[in-house]
């Protein structure tokens, strides 16, 4: 639950910049921005899945440009349920969620595991932990 949260914090940012940045993504209230960013964490884990395995053969042919269109869907996905966050197109939802992904990908290095290590643990045949 707190990783999903510390995500949800971060994606929060992102749209916040987002809507600084990219010319037609407002954000009317910061009850709006907190819902977009919980329900956008929602759609991106059970519908983005499914369009993802859905266009898969249009993903392979655009090299994976493709998944930026899906990406765009999904914040427009957010802003037809949230009237407090509007988007006015396709392009301004893609461009919204190139800055979310720079912000998500920026911020995961404050966040994530220090100075980017990961912890491996193996169990030998007789079944102790190394």
């Amino acid at each position: 639950m707190n990783g999903f949260l510390i995500r949800a914090v971060v994606v929060g940012i992102g749209l916040w910049l987002a809507s600084q940045i990219v010319p037609g993504v407002r954000i009317l209230s910061i009850e709006s921005l907190i819902a977009a960013a919980l329900l956008l964490g929602i759609v991106n884990a059970f519908v983005r899945p499914i369009l993802i395995i859905l266009t898969f053969p249009i993903t392979l042919l655009t090299l994976g440009l493709f998944l930026l269109i899906i990406n765009g869907l999904m914040i427009e996905l957010v802003s037809y349920f949230l009237k407090g966050f509007v988007v006015d197109g396709l392009w301004p939802a893609v461009l919204a969620s190139i800055v979310v992904s720079l912000t998500s990908w920026v911020m995961s290095s404050w966040v994530g595991p220090p100075h980017g290590r990961i912890d491996v643990v193996t169990v030998r045949r007789d079944g102790r932990w190394d």
